[in-house]
């Protein structure tokens, strides 16, 4: 089932980044139960970490980090929306 972007986004933004960098990082791994996102937010930063099980480390960052980057991609488009600076950090 998949959920169109736009039904993912909220107004205030953080929620809908959360569970769009939540989602992603499920369809990645192999231990989805493991994914957990939290946020940070400042008056004008947003920062969004991401918690994923070791084994799966390898295929949040993908090869040379394209996919980790990639990632970051979307997350700063979205964000551009709600004019924060967003950052998305991957935790080990």
């Amino acid at each position: 089932m998949r959920t169109p972007l736009s039904l993912v986004q909220a107004d205030n933004g953080s929620d809908s980044i959360e569970a769009m960098v939540e989602r992603i990082a499920r369809a990645l791994v192999d231990q989805p139960g493991a994914v957990s996102v939290s946020a940070i937010s400042s008056t004008h930063s947003f920062i969004v970490e991401l918690k994923v099980a070791k084994e799966d480390l390898g295929k949040v960052s993908g090869k040379k980090g394209r996919t980790a980057d990639a990632m970051r991609t979307i997350v700063s488009a979205v964000s551009a929306k709600n004019r924060k600076h967003t950052v998305l950090e991957i935790i080990e």
